[in-house]
């Protein structure tokens, strides 16, 4: 792997990649800090004025309770900040004339060097007032409030501040208050040119972890049981200085007729067991780092005596669930809800001969993030509400799916399940790291090259 290094800004250079399997090199707990603060300066001075002209929203208000968070307001948070304090009052407000956005606290303190305390304690001793001066000294024409049916993230504010916000408000403003959820989306969703040149190494760094525990330094056929390797990957995570999203999964699939093969429901968790010499093996992984989330599926076969390859009919399922990868991202249009695209590629697979499932997800600030919905693992039909959501450019998407394939040998079907990382620029799809073309044999031949 070469060594990369990403200039973030004159004053915080990014951290690079070393050559070993999952020794990422990571920034300090202050140098981190420094390039969350810069990302959300960016990010609130260049994208966040688009996204209220773009939805016709003039004045966002955002609230929260400490230790209660809207999810959004906890991607807005400075880096010292591990939680809202009190009832923390963000106000945005899009001027029409100047189409500059106004970035206000109602709160005591400023909400780090981004937004400005705007909560005189003396002229107005409760809160609420604070924020109703600043609304009637804008009169914005439409208020966004965090409230969603469909979208959790976008859903963040709770019944009780809702019913205090209307019942302050004048009755004039109240008719004004709409959900926010279109741009609370947005903001969710967007990736920036200065988050796309960072992602990389979270990713790439997944990868490594996973190119390590999937090796004969951490498996041996016979001792080390799939639950072991779980709790390697929770471990290294963790000693890497990396935070997880969820619990890392190993699952098994061999060529016994008494276990489980691609017939397995997702809903019930894959048992432990121990990792045999034949064994097809699968995780599910994904780290956090930067308020950054990556979801990545891999898989491993571990080699039998004499055998110095994965078996040719197990590699060529895998080419299918490639393409079958391939097939999806085809679909990728801006504009495009994501039951159209999970429809056409459904249809293009059945006519490759394919037995396809598709439950890809957006991808960035929540590991199953904000944005359209591309199947579920539960519904290969229509989702309702998030499915009904468009493909937008500059978003990122976790393209998760699995193909079924007839192993001869084996004499019952196996499932491939896949996941990567991909971006989507608003004309094309890239994976943010590549993917992953060929099962790691384990142990690792000595002409062996991924």
């Amino acid at each position: 792997m070469k060594k990369t290094l990403i200039a973030l800004s004159l004053a915080s250079f990014f951290a690079y990649m070393h050559a070993t399997p999952a020794q990422a090199q990571i920034l300090s707990v202050r140098e981190q800090a420094r390039v969350i603060d810069e990302n959300l300066a960016d990010r609130f001075t260049n994208l966040l004025p688009g996204m209220m002209e773009q939805t016709g929203i003039d004045m966002w208000i955002v609230i929260s309770r400490e230790y209660n968070e809207d999810p959004v307001l906890k991607t807005m948070l400075p880096a010292e900040w591990l939680n809202a304090r009190r009832r923390t009052i963000l106000v945005f407000y899009r001027n029409p004339q100047t189409k500059t956005v106004e970035r206000l606290a109602v709160a005591r303190y400023d909400f780090g060097s981004n937004i400005k305390a705007a909560w005189d304690t003396q002229k107005f001793p409760e809160q609420w007032d604070a924020l109703v001066d600043i609304v009637k000294q804008r009169n914005p024409q439409k208020i966004g409030v965090n409230t969603s049916q469909h979208f959790a993230h976008a859903d963040g504010l709770d019944h009780t501040e809702y019913q205090e916000l209307l019942q302050k408000l004048p009755a004039n403003f109240t008719s004004r208050v709409v959900s926010a959820e279109p741009l609370a989306i947005r903001w969710l969703e967007t990736r920036t040119a200065r988050e796309m040149q960072f992602y990389p190494q979270l990713i790439n760094a997944t990868h490594k972890i996973i190119e390590e525990g999937f090796s004969e330094q951490v498996i041996t056929p016979g001792i080390t049981t799939s639950e072991d390797v779980v709790w390697w990957f929770r471990q290294k995570i963790r000693d890497l200085g990396y935070d997880t999203w969820f619990h890392p999964t190993v699952d098994i699939q061999r060529v016994d007729p008494k276990t489980e093969g691609s017939e397995r429901s997702f809903a019930i968790k894959p048992k432990a067991d121990v990792i045999q010499p034949g064994d097809l093996i699968h995780v599910d992984i994904g780290i956090t780092y930067l308020r950054l989330n990556t979801d990545i599926q891999q898989h491993a076969y571990i080699l039998k005596p004499g055998e110095t390859s994965v078996p040719a009919a197990i590699q060529q399922a895998f080419v299918k669930a490639n393409r079958l990868q391939d097939i999806l991202t085809m679909q990728f249009k801006e504009g495009k809800t994501g039951n159209q695209i999970l429809a056409g590629a459904l249809a293009q697979a059945k006519t490759e001969n394919i037995l396809a499932s598709i439950y890809s997800h957006p991808i960035g600030y929540h590991g199953h993030a904000a944005g359209p919905a591309i199947g579920m693992w539960d519904n290969q039909a229509s989702v309702l509400g998030t499915g009904d959501q468009t493909l937008r450019k500059n978003t990122a998407y976790s393209i998760e799916l699995n193909a079924s394939s007839m192993i001869p040998e084996w004499k019952k079907s196996i499932r491939i399940m896949l996941e990567e990382d991909a971006f989507f620029d608003g004309e094309t799809v890239r994976y943010i790291d590549g993917r992953q073309k060929l099962i790691y044999p384990i142990p690792r031949p000595s002409n062996y090259n991924q």
